[in-house]
């Protein structure tokens, strides 16, 4: 799989239809290879040309958004779904078709942001998977000197600027290689993204705290940090921390 990736757009409501396309277009990594502004087209075109993701309104007539997703659950090759819509009362719904994300209209571009992130994580694990052994240690550079750090022993790491933090237990290392990239090294490991400035490490998780608008904060062990946790990754975490 690629760095890029594959869209298709359905929407009865043209002028919801071109703001999306419009909004999605600013991003290097998706092309968009057809839109459609029924549900019927919408599967026509999906079963034909296989996108990675697709982007429908829930409320449209005759095939709703639902139905479609629904429609889709059969695929060899399933589409990542985004739902995209005015009404917030579908979120629970949207999530019961294995939707990975939901977004409001009037589009948010940083919502938005979100989500291409939440996007090319899934797209990054399905590539990661396929990969065999996980490193046994993580070089890092700091100083003219590298520092072999054993994966388990890292709390968590977030974006700062133009750096990266690697935080363990007793000390802070601070590299320029980026969160994507040493996301693809940690594979193996129980790493997981919680925000696009974040990843930690599963197994140092102490705590899960309720923050606003659905969002959480996650808390690490031997840490005062509050770690923050987007609301779009609040499902994936959840599932991943409890039996």
């Amino acid at each position: 799989m690629s760095n890029t990736f594959s869209a298709v757009v359905v929407d009865d409501e043209p002028y919801s239809r071109d703001e999306l396309t419009y909004l999605l277009d600013q991003y290097e990594e998706i092309e968009i290879i057809g839109e459609a502004e029924s549900g019927e087209k919408g599967l026509a075109m999906i079963l034909k040309k296989e996108p990675d993701v697709v982007f429908i309104d829930i409320e449209m007539p005759q095939m709703s958004g639902m139905e479609l997703a629904q429609a889709l659950k059969n695929m060899n090759k399933r589409p990542f779904i985004i739902f995209a819509t005015a009404y917030p009362d579908y979120a629970a719904k949207a999530f019961r078709v294995q939707a990975i994300d939901y977004l409001l209209k009037p589009f948010d571009e940083d919502q938005l942001d979100e989500t291409v992130v939440v996007i090319k994580d899934r797209l990054l694990g399905e590539k990661a998977d396929e990969k065999t052994s996980p490193i046994p240690r993580l070089a890092v550079e700091t100083d003219g000197r590298i520092t072999y750090l054993s994966p388990n022993d890292i709390s968590y790491l977030f974006r700062e600027e133009k750096e990266t933090v690697i935080c363990t237990k007793d000390k802070q290392y601070h590299v320029k290689t980026s969160i994507k990239d040493l996301e693809i090294k940690l594979n193996g490991y129980s790493f997981f993204r919680t925000h696009k400035s974040y990843l930690v490490n599963l197994d140092k998780v102490e705590e899960l705290i309720p923050w606003f608008n659905g969002a959480y904060q996650v808390k690490m062990e031997g840490g005062k940090e509050e770690i923050p946790v987007s609301r779009n990754y609040v499902k994936g975490l959840r599932e991943q921390l409890e039996l």
